[in-house]
């Protein structure tokens, strides 16, 4: 359980931090017990009864709210408080009472770390079996359920006497939330724990709230047509995050902690098209699980440039930019759709190209051929952030061998059909071919490349 406390700033509240903070436990010797303990998971309670009359339980549990408390029996001198298990359900709601002192008979805990245990009553004799419970939370309550059962001083446990439920504590946890105005935003309440879908459009959010980053079974998010300009490093934390779509923002970088963050083995959908993006870092690529990416819409001068890492992409639209040409390492993926219409592509030049051999070569070129060749492990804990640095962009000649500050460039065409099994025509004449960087090692390899050009074009 939580208090929300809400921010009182001078910003809007869909745009304040909103802090939770535990509620405050009472000390029972090595054990903290709250207010009214309580669980929420599925419960089944069978009968052992049952089978002796022939007679078969149900087999199937129901949501339920599980509370540890006080509870008054007219039957006992003095009408004194006893510690109760009370299991309440949606179509019990005042719920079912069961005994707690010394009247378990066994716990079975075996697959506690699956949010699964039963508990065994003496009398009645029932198993009461929990299914789908955070584990925890889970710990947490079996330990409760063993205190009272030794029968520790109920003068020494701060309980709360026994009652019903609400009906929103027992209703299957919500799973989709979609917010579309912002008179649905929630303000005042926090959004379900339980939500693996959450929708905020057209809210006019300028910031992510950090309440969402709470969510940890959220699986897709969609921000789309908002304001956002940034996006907090701590997104990262949502390790269950597969789809992040952020259609129609403000959105100016794509922050360098998120590619190094969990997203890396979850995010496998990213929607960044209708955004003010320039350009993507060079980390980006370390986000190898994606296999649909957009970037329609944005204002890119260029792709990643190991772009080619990013092996399971199937899926690349990146339409309506202002790409001259494409990463060398574009010719490494193996797409089945890609749109790189409405470009300012250049027309490629084969035959006039940047030379830039350095002759005799340099000890900082030699070094690095040899690292990259012999695959030397290298970071910044070896050398200099800068090398290391030069290192992740060190480029590839057509003869496979590396390349740092001494090659020639050329821009030459690419049938884009070479890499994808679908193509979105580049331009209104029909094109299918894109201008795409290369690079050569040395006069050897670009006079070899000539020499089959010319022979293609004759």
């Amino acid at each position: 359980a939580t208090i929300l406390l809400t921010c009182l700033c001078d910003r809007r509240p869909w745009e304040c931090c909103v802090l939770q903070i535990p509620r405050i436990m009472t000390s029972v010797g090595d054990h903290f017990i709250t207010d009214t303990m309580k669980l929420q998971c599925e419960v089944e309670v069978i009968n052992r009864m049952l089978p002796t009359f022939g007679m078969r339980n149900r087999g199937r549990g129901n949501r339920a709210v599980l509370s540890v408390g006080k509870h008054h029996e007219r039957s006992i001198k003095n009408n004194s408080a006893t510690v109760h298990l009370l299991i309440c359900t949606l179509k019990d709601k005042a719920g079912c009472k069961y005994k707690l002192k010394e009247n378990i008979e066994q716990f079975f805990t075996k697959f506690v770390e699956e949010g699964k245990a039963t508990i065994r009553l003496k009398e009645p004799a029932v198993d009461v079996c929990l299914s789908k419970a955070d584990v925890n939370n889970l710990k947490n309550f079996l330990s409760t359920l063993r205190l009272a059962h030794r029968g520790s001083e109920i003068d020494t446990i701060s309980l709360s006497n026994l009652a019903p439920v609400k009906t929103t504590e027992v209703e299957k946890p919500k799973a989709k939330m979609v917010i579309t105005s912002r008179k649905d935003y929630p303000l005042t309440t926090n959004f379900p724990y339980s939500l693996e879908f959450l929708q905020v459009s057209y809210c006019k959010l300028a910031r992510m709230d950090m309440r969402m980053l709470c969510l940890r079974k959220l699986r897709k998010l969609d921000l789309s047509n908002n304001h956002i300009r940034k996006l907090p490093a701590t997104i990262g934390d949502l390790t269950c995050l597969s789809e992040l779509i952020l259609h129609n923002n403000h959105l100016e970088t794509f922050s360098v902690a998120l590619c190094s963050s969990t997203l890396q083995k979850s995010l496998q959908f990213l929607d960044l098209s209708h955004n003010r993006l320039r350009a993507l870092p060079v980390q980006f690529c370390k986000l190898q699980e994606l296999i649909h990416l957009k970037l329609d819409d944005n204002e890119l001068l260029r792709l990643p440039y190991r772009i080619g890492q990013l092996t399971k992409l199937r899926f690349l639209s990146a339409a309506r930019n202002k790409l001259p040409y494409l990463p060398c390492d574009f010719q490494k993926l193996c797409l089945e759709n890609v749109d790189l219409f409405g470009n300012l592509f250049e027309q490629p030049h084969p035959l006039a190209p940047t030379i830039q051999l350095q002759i005799p070569m340099t000890l900082l070129e030699m070094a690095a051929r040899a690292t990259v060749n012999y695959r030397i492990a290298y970071g910044p804990q070896i050398l200099p952030t800068h090398l290391c640095q030069d290192l992740d962009l060190i480029k590839t000649c057509l003869c496979r061998r590396p390349c740092l500050n001494s090659f020639i460039q050329v821009v030459v065409n690419l049938n884009l059909h070479q890499v994808s099994h679908t193509v979105v025509l580049v331009d209104n004449m029909g094109g299918t071919e894109a201008p795409i960087l290369c690079y050569f090692c040395s006069l050897t390899c670009y006079s070899e490349f000539l020499d089959k050009y010319q022979q293609r074009n004759r």
